[in-house]
C-alpha cells in the first residue's frame, strides 16, 4: 500500500525507469553494461516504492500515551525552552527518518487539532540543532482532556523538500492516523508535559502509531 502524496511521483518514476529499461536494451551493445544499467533502474524503482509505502499499523487507542509519530530512530530527549506556542519548559523527543524510513506523520494523541502552522525556512540537515528553529516546518498542537496538550513538530531536512500537513485548527484528531508527510529525509519533534514519563531511550528504534513514546505518571 502505497500513499497518497507518492502516486505522482511512482508514476513519474514508473514510466521514466521503463523508457530509459528500452532505450538501454535497444542501444547498449554490452551485456554487462546493458544489465548494469538495467538493474540500477531497478533499484531506483524500488527505492522510490519504499520511500511512499503506507503500511498499516495496529494502534491501540489511549489517551494516557503518546505514540510515536514516525518512523525512525530517537535522537533527542532533553528537557528545553518551547518558544512558539507554550512559552515555557517542555520535555522534548526527538525521532529522525532516514530515506529509508516510512514518511506518513502521525497523531500522536487523540483529541483536538487547537493549533497548526507552517513555517517556511532553510533546509539545513535534520539533526542539526538550529534545525528545529531555522529549517521549513510545521507546528501543530492537538489536545485531549486526559493528557493535556502536545506539539508535534515535522522538520525538513537537506533532501525534504516538502512538508504536508493535513491538521487543521479545530479538527478532530485519531490517534495514529495520517496526519501528514515529508519528502525524503526529515525529523519529528515532540514536546511533551515536564511530568510525563518518557518510555524510549537515545538510539531507539521507533513506529508511527505503535511506539509508545510517553505515558502519564500513574
Amino acid at each position: 500500500m502505497f500513499h497518497k502524496e507518492g502516486y505522482k511521483i511512482i508514476f513519474i518514476t514508473f514510466v521514466i525507469v521503463v523508457g530509459a529499461a528500452l532505450i538501454a536494451d535497444s542501444f547498449i551493445g554490452i551485456n554487462w553494461l546493458r544489465t548494469i544499467v538495467l538493474l540500477a533502474l531497478i533499484v531506483f524503482l524500488v527505492l522510490i516504492l519504499q520511500f511512499f509505502r503506507n503500511p498499516k499499523r495496529n494502534t491501540v487507542l489511549n489517551d494516557n500515551q503518546v505514540l510515536s509519530p514516525v518512523d525512525g530512530k530517537v535522537v533527542v530527549i532533553e528537557e528545553v525552552y518551547e518558544k512558539e506556542y507554550f512559552k515555557e519548559k517542555r520535555l522534548q523527543v526527538s525521532v529522525f527518518m532516514s530515506p529509508i524510513n516510512v514518511h506518513v506523520t502521525r497523531y500522536p494523541i487523540g483529541g483536538h487539532v487547537i493549533f497548526s502552522k507552517y513555517h517556511p525556512g532553510k533546509y539545513l540537515v535534520a539533526w542539526h540543532p538550529k534545525a528545529s528553529e531555522e529549517n521549513e516546518r510545521t507546528t501543530v498542537v492537538v489536545e485531549n482532556q486526559t493528557y493535556g496538550k502536545v506539539l508535534y513538530r515535522q522538520i525538513a531536512g537537506a533532501l525534504a523538500k516538502r512538508i504536508v500537513n493535513y491538521a487543521q485548527l479545530n479538527d478532530k484528531a485519531v490517534q495514529g492516523t495520517d496526519s501528514g508527510f515529508i519528502k525524503f529525509g526529515s525529523r519529528v519533534d515532540l514536546f511533551l508535559p515536564l511530568d510525563t514519563k518518557i518510555n524510549v531511550e537515545i538510539n531507539q528504534k521507533v513506529r508511527g502509531g505503535e511506539t509508545v513514546i510517553a505515558e502519564l505518571k500513574k
